[in-house]
């Protein structure tokens, strides 16, 4: 099978492109368009059949009708889209709608997933377009979600009533997968006589991974240490990552409770999270959030925000917690929890993280797209 993938965010990621890898390994043939403003910074290296093409500028970024046009006539100029089986778009509004118009040209199926951006940016705030979503997930043949969460968000506050059960006949949540390292490499020697006899002594350790910035919330973290610290806990909080809003980081530096480590691969991240016992990570939005499966692989129970990416994933107390982004005391209440209950969360985590494996990830892919491709088998 031929599938044509257009990803607004290929080059911005190894993500997507580790997903097409692992396609690519099933026998599926792959082709990636990727239409950007600019190409400067790129973390993927490119390969055959994979398309980066400047097809648009900034300022088309505020009109969504000529931004659009400019990115199908740029595909159309550079592949046969003729050729291909499927149409995988990887975004719902900036490559679904593209996906919709050459589906209806070209006589193709498509595929489309919602995201963090889909949900939190394009719904919530860009009213004018809603109607453009809901026709996109009406045409679609399958429509992908990574958290339960997000699927329920969309369908009871987006789409009309009337064809809400059309919708959600087809879609499928299916989360992102990680890197292979960190499955190949758990922790399965952790030392939790060590650990509870600490936590026993009221001695917690948390960590986060991942850019200092005002969507990623750690303030939040270092404010439910002040109270665990006046509730007669020794907390303390490691940070690592680069820095992406300086004035965060400088509220940060001088706090006692805190460490601040510079971006580890993640050869060397592994480590920290073997020295620590939860990570911590209620962020504002997330679309799924890799540092949470990551950090399970090393037996560490996750603390994430309701209503995002994560949450849903697994049962109430399973592998964590769910918060609010705005409340300080139930984020202490979830880092209570988890340290009560440390080795039973700790050892799921390490049980049902398999979930998060790109090969049975693919598989799923890879049956989704032949059952849509080929019905009758």
């Amino acid at each position: 099978m031929t599938i044509l993938h257009l990803n607004c965010d290929y080059i911005w990621t190894t993500l997507h492109k580790k997903m097409i890898d692992h396609l690519t390994k099933l026998g599926i043939k792959n082709t990636v368009f990727a239409p950007v403003c600019k190409v400067e910074k790129n973390i993927v290296d490119i390969s055959e059949n994979e398309y980066v093409i400047k097809c648009f500028n900034k300022l088309d970024r505020y009109f969504f009708g000529i931004k659009q046009f400019k990115i199908m006539k740029s595909l159309e100029k550079c592949i046969s889209v003729s050729e291909y089986d499927l149409i995988h778009a990887y975004y719902l509004f900036t490559d679904g709608n593209y996906a919709r118009i050459i589906s209806r040209k070209y006589n193709i199926p498509y595929v489309v997933a919602v995201r963090n951006t889909d949900v939190n940016v394009f719904f919530k705030h860009m009213i004018h377009l809603r109607c453009v979503g809901i026709k996109i997930l009406k045409d679609a043949r399958t429509v992908f979600f990574l958290s339960e969460s997000y699927k329920r968000q969309v369908l009871y506050s987006y789409v009309p009533s009337k064809i809400r059960h059309e919708i959600e006949q087809k879609c499928v949540v299916l989360p992102n997968g990680i890197d292979n390292y960190w499955l190949d490499n758990k922790y399965l020697e952790k030392n939790y006589e060590e650990t509870e006899k600490r936590i026993k002594n009221k001695n917690i350790r948390l960590i986060y991974a991942g850019r200092i910035d005002k969507n990623k919330n750690i303030e939040l973290t270092v404010e439910a240490i002040r109270i665990l610290e006046r509730e007669g806990w020794s907390a303390h909080l490691t940070i690592v990552g680069p820095i992406e809003d300086q004035s965060i980081y400088e509220r940060l530096r001088n706090e006692h409770s805190v460490t601040y480590i510079q971006k580890l691969v993640k050869e060397d991240l592994i480590n920290r999270y073997r020295l620590a016992d939860i990570f911590v990570m209620p962020s504002h939005t997330e679309s799924f959030g890799l540092v949470y499966a990551e950090a399970m692989t090393q037996g560490l129970p996750v603390i994430y925000t309701r209503g995002q990416g994560f949450d849903q994933q697994f049962e109430k107390g399973m592998v964590g917690y769910a918060v609010s982004d705005e409340d300080p005391m139930e984020l202490v209440e979830a880092i209570k929890n988890c340290a009560s209950r440390y080795k039973h969360i700790s050892s799921n985590a390490l049980e049902v993280v398999g979930k998060f494996d790109w090969n049975n990830i693919c598989l799923m892919y890879q049956k989704i797209y032949s059952n849509i491709i080929n019905p009758l088998g």
